[in-house]
């Protein structure tokens, strides 16, 4: 399996990052997110693929996947054919 990282996000302690997993268990377009001993997965259409959240960070992670919603899918877009990623701004 061929796993390509992009940078690591933080959003009020919370740890985003997305990596295209070629081969992996998520075959949708997806972030991870991580605060304290949470983890989950998010499809960039907002399906929560694995794992779980306090709702009060959900809600910001979301807001910023909404605000990021076209330079997330482009990230993901070049991740997955090996083309390298471009920053993203973290929610202020």
């Amino acid at each position: 399996m061929e796993i390509f990282y992009a940078d690591v996000i933080y959003v009020f302690g919370i740890i985003i990052r997305m990596q295209s997993e070629r081969g992996g268990k998520h075959h949708k377009p997806h972030i991870h997110c991580i605060y304290n001993e949470y983890e989950i997965v998010i499809a960039l259409d907002g399906e929560i693929l694995e794992g779980s959240m306090p709702d009060n960070k959900l809600s910001l992670i979301r807001a910023w996947m909404v605000i990021h919603e076209e330079e997330l899918k482009a990230n993901w877009d070049l991740l997955f054919s090996g083309d390298g990623f471009f920053r993203i701004d973290p929610l202020r």
